[in-house]
């Protein structure tokens, strides 16, 4: 029994609802059971009342007439056997019979303390009249029925508790097999749960199976589960925001820009590293400050607050304020920042503080200052430019319309200074616009204005002249001060100016016209000679359109198929055999007619048509030479002149490769003739450009020898296989004996230098023996043929007597 309460102890303490339900499960089961037996005793008892009652019910239905028949014949001996046969049923324990009048008749015995019934019933003779002979009283005893009843309780409640304590033991194993061992298993994983074990799920010891998961225990593992993966989502999204914001927390510490977080008060809650960095202001000093009143100096603080102060409003207004601030650091040191105020708005648009976002831009504002300088002066010469020229000639113009005044416009353009730019280099032509500069700025008044227009064209503007006399003046002081040499890379060079004057209001009204008149007058002067000066005329406006008409005919002569190669043959001189080819370039215009190269060669080098025109000459010239070498078997090469600014192009060697390419000339069929002023600027561009020419096999020759600032070196320096003699000198070489002394001396120097030579602009016969003499190598001229077109030049080929073809 102790062992028994032990375990019902431990039962109800280890599966508490197991043992509440097993109570609960025993009381509704006895209470039923109770209920239930009660109503089958009591049905038993009521059907043993009712057996007794219908069995002495029978006994009056049965005997009352026998009886009653004895007892009218007096056969008592009959009567008691009658009462005996009653007495001997089941139950029946006494019978009275009451005789009338007043004797009876008594059988059996009523037991003690027992319950009885009693049944009776009146004896009554039938005949003519009804005759009551007595009253028979039957009493049964309920004894044996209360034992019945007593024992059919015993077994009902001993089978019924039985019963009871098997279904409940069942249903708690039922229980505890299918609820409540789960229900552990469910209360220790929520016992273990915790955030480092979110990827184990909750799994019951129970079959997978469709019916498993629909059920109650399946739904609440369900749950749980995605209870789990929600929190498991949540605990990484929480991770990811929490490292979002780690990354924007130092994103914002570590920002290129100042930051500054203030609240709705403006006081600053938050300052990062590069606004300390920027400001010099300690960050944790600076929290619970207004922006505005950072400084000791009250004076400072009072002007930045009223800064602040339509920040703010702006802010309330538009959302958001940008600006240049000059703001001043710890130190008192001003420096130029760049801010952003925009509000911090939370979830429901409320504004919660406000975002100060700061750049130093002290080195873009003086960046800015320097490029509003060098849009409105050059950098070179330091003088105002084009653009700043053309304002203050506008000012200028206003200013006489007021005064009734006169406004002189000279255009001044350097003589020859392309030939020194090419000849000594640029270094030297720098230096010689910046003297220029000077020296035009010292002829000058204070009103007066001196710009460059770019390249070597000057800008003059005389304000408030009383007649074009004045301008004469001045452009006499200028031509003076060009007379003095200058001195570039240790030479004295002598370069002159000419000028074009046009005069406001007598020769235009406004400032565009101006300077074109006085652009045409400038090339007036130049055709006067140089190093003078000229005053516009209408007449010269004829001149200025007509070069305008050429350069917009030029750009169109390359659609148009205008421009034609001539070509004149170079001989050997000593057998007069065929050597090569130069090409030379014409224009043949509708409008203009034959242009020869000296009229539209310099504008083309001016406006850089050169470039696409060299091209096209290459191209030309090496597909006729390919051409002549097809027809004639002949190995015939073609030199091409190569302008300076077509040989400093950056895609120059690449032009050359390409025109080779496609036609198909050999390499060592061309020659490139470069002038001797241009590889005087002794770049290293330059012998990088010559050095590839040479190891792709192409023949460079040195054309006009002797004309320019010949520096004897570059012979040496540079790969170069020919040197052109200038027609200069060979034309009188059979006249001047300082000429002939000159070309035999060249002639000379070459071969040592071991250089074949070419002369050129021979015209007559005399003149090819003295080279012959002299050992010249090649000779071209009129001698031999004049520069002829390609067929006619085929032609040439094929018919000519004076050249012997090789």
């Amino acid at each position: 029994m102790p062992k028994l309460s032990t375990r019902i102890q431990r039962f109800r303490k280890g599966s508490p609802l197991s043992f509440r339900l097993l109570a609960w499960i025993l009381l509704f089961i006895s209470l039923f059971t109770l209920i239930t037996s009660a109503v089958q005793i009591y049905s038993d008892y009521r059907k043993d009342i009712s057996q007794i009652d219908r069995r002495m019910e029978v006994v009056e239905s049965g005997y009352s007439s026998s009886l009653a028949r004895s007892l009218w014949a007096l056969d008592q001996k009959l009567l008691q056997t009658q009462m005996e046969g009653i007495l001997s049923l089941p139950d029946i324990v006494h019978l009275r019979l009451r005789i009338e009048p007043d004797s009876e008749l008594v059988m059996g015995e009523i037991p003690r303390d027992s319950e009885t019934t009693s049944h009776s019933f009146e004896l009554v003779h039938q005949g003519d009249e009804d005759f009551k002979l007595g009253e028979l009283t039957i009493t049964a005893d309920l004894d044996r029925v209360y034992k019945e009843m007593e024992r059919k309780v015993a077994i009902i409640l001993t089978t019924q508790f039985l019963k009871t304590l098997l279904v409940s033991i069942l249903i708690i194993w039922i229980f505890q097999h299918f609820v409540a061992r789960h229900l552990t298993t469910m209360a220790n994983y929520a016992r273990d749960f915790s955030l480092k074990n979110l990827s184990r799920p909750l799994i019951l010891d129970r079959p997978d199976t469709h019916t498993n998961r629909t059920d109650e225990l399946g739904k609440v593992i369900s749950a749980i589960n995605q209870m789990r993966e929600r929190l498991n989502e949540d605990i990484g999204r929480q991770e990811r925001d929490a490292a979002e914001i780690r990354k924007f927390s130092k994103a914002i510490e570590q920002s290129p820009s100042s930051v500054l977080i203030c609240d709705r008060q403006w006081h600053i809650e938050f300052a990062n590293q590069k606004f300390t960095q920027l400001t010099g202001y300690d960050a944790h000093a600076i929290v619970g400050k207004h922006p505005g009143s950072l400084a000791d100096n009250n004076l400072e603080n009072r002007e930045s607050r009223h800064l602040w102060q339509s920040i703010r409003l702006q802010v309330q207004r538009v959302g958001v304020w940008q600006g240049e601030v000059n703001s001043i650091r710890k130190s008192g040191e001003r420096f130029w920042e760049q801010l952003i105020v925009t509000p911090i708005k939370d979830g429901n648009g409320e504004v919660t503080g406000y975002l100060i976002l700061g750049e130093d831009i002290s080195i873009r504002k003086r960046y800015e200052q320097q490029l509003l300088r060098q849009a409105n002066y050059d950098i070179l010469t330091g003088l105002p430019n084009r653009m700043l020229a053309l304002d203050r000639l506008k000012l200028a113009l206003a200013q006489a319309r007021r005064e009734n005044s006169q406004v002189g416009v000279m255009f001044l353009d350097l003589d020859n200074f392309k030939h020194i730019n090419d000849t000594l280099g640029h270094d030297a032509g720098d230096t010689l616009l910046i003297e220029a500069a000077r020296r035009i700025s010292s002829c000058l008044r204070g009103t007066s204005t001196v710009a460059r227009l770019g390249g070597d064209e000057f800008l003059v503007i005389l304000p408030g002249l009383t007649g074009p006399d004045s301008s004469s003046q001045v452009a006499e002081r200028i031509l003076q001060t060009f007379s003095a040499p200058y001195i570039l890379n240790g030479q004295e060079v002598f370069v002159t100016t000419s000028i074009g004057i046009a005069i406001f209001p007598s020769d235009s009204d406004n400032s565009g016209t101006l300077l074109q008149h006085a652009d045409a007058a400038m090339y007036q002067a130049k055709h006067k000679g140089k190093s003078a000066y000229a005053h516009f005329a209408p007449e010269m406006t004829e001149v200025s359109h007509e070069r305008l008409q050429m350069e917009s005919r030029m750009r169109r002569a390359l659609e148009l198929n205008e421009f034609e190669l001539y070509f004149q043959p170079i001989v050997h001189t000593d057998s007069g055999r065929l050597a090569s080819v130069e090409a030379l370039l014409r224009w043949n215009n509708p409008a203009m007619g034959m242009v020869m190269p000296d009229r539209f060669i310099p504008l083309a080098e001016e406006t850089g048509l050169i470039i696409p025109i060299g091209e096209w000459v290459l191209e030309e010239a090496c597909r006729a030479a390919y051409s002549w070498r097809e027809a004639t078997g002949l190995d015939i090469g073609v030199a091409v002149n190569v302008s300076p600014r077509q040989f400093r192009d950056p895609g120059f060697t690449g032009t050359v490769m390409h025109a080779l390419k496609n036609s198909g000339l050999p390499h060592n069929q061309l020659e490139l003739e470069i002038t001797e002023r241009l590889i005087l600027d002794n770049s290293i561009e330059t012998a990088e450009i010559l050095r590839q020419l040479d190891s792709a096999g192409i023949q460079l020759s040195v054309d006009d020898f002797g004309t320019g600032y010949s520096a004897l070196s570059y012979l040496k320096s540079y790969p170069f296989d020919t040197l052109k003699i200038d027609k200069s000198f060979v034309q009188d070489v059979m006249k001047e004996s300082d000429d002939a002394s000159l070309v035999r001396a060249i002639i000379n120097m070459a071969h040592s230098l071991g250089l074949k030579v070419i002369a050129e602009g021979v015209e007559e016969e005399a003149q090819t023996h003295f080279l012959k003499q002299e050992g010249c190598d090649l000779s071209q001229g009129y001698f031999y043929s004049r520069p002829l077109p390609a067929d006619e030049f085929e032609s040439w080929l094929r018919t000519n007597q004076r050249v012997v073809q090789a």
